[in-house]
């Protein structure tokens, strides 16, 4: 991926955690148990904290165009995807009619989107260490 395009995804993602925070702040915590919200609100969390990492990796991108780099923010928009959208999907779950032993395998790609953050952490530690910048 190039600068614009992980900017561009980096801002897709900005614009749904605030409209997912939002719902969550003014819609699901009357339709949903607490503990549901609090599982929702970290995938919201994490989404944006990946979301900001983002933005760091295409600017990044543009002074050290590493193949680390690169594989970075893949993994980072490939960890939102399997690990706040998993959230969602069962932290929703009482919302959508979907019985908790319904569904349940979701939670196991949870852990797979978590590494690719780690990974896609771990890379942009190896490309400073290889540009020594």
């Amino acid at each position: 991926m190039n600068k614009r395009s992980i900017l561009m995804i980096a801002a897709l993602n900005g614009a749904i955690c605030i409209s997912l925070g939002a719902i969550a702040a003014h819609f699901l915590k009357e339709k949903i148990p607490s503990e549901n919200l609090s599982v929702f609100d970290t995938g919201v969390k994490y989404q944006f904290y990946q979301t900001f990492a983002l933005v760091v990796v295409a600017f990044m991108i543009e002074k050290d165009p590493s193949k680390y780099l690169k594989y970075t923010s893949v993994l980072f928009t490939t960890g939102i995807i399997l690990f706040s959208f998993s959230l969602y999907f069962l932290s929703l779950r009482p919302l959508l009619g979907i019985n908790n032993d319904e569904m349940k395998w979701v939670g196991a790609i949870t852990p797979i989107g978590g590494i690719s953050h780690i990974v896609g952490w771990l890379l942009i530690f190896v490309s400073a260490y290889k540009k020594r910048i």
